[in-house]
């Protein structure tokens, strides 16, 4: 996986945010829903949090966390 430069994509640096602002074309990770889910799964992207019954967020420390890493080329 590949992700594109976060200048691109003007990213929160604290808070929650959602999987529409996480993926792409919105977003700046360039996956699938299933791929995410999969990858949430298997332990390659953080776990979300549930706000309520139909409310999954991610903690945006976490996600620039994971684009940090992968710019750096560690993951």
């Amino acid at each position: 996986m590949r992700c594109t430069k976060m200048a691109n994509h003007p990213f929160p640096r604290t808070g929650y945010v959602r999987l529409s602002s996480i993926l792409a074309p919105a977003g700046p990770i360039p996956v699938s829903k299933s791929t995410w889910w999969q990858g949430v799964k298997d332990g390659r992207f953080p776990k979300p949090r549930k706000l309520g019954p139909r409310t999954t967020v991610w903690k945006a420390e976490d996600i620039r966390a994971l684009f940090e890493s992968e710019d750096a080329g560690d993951v």
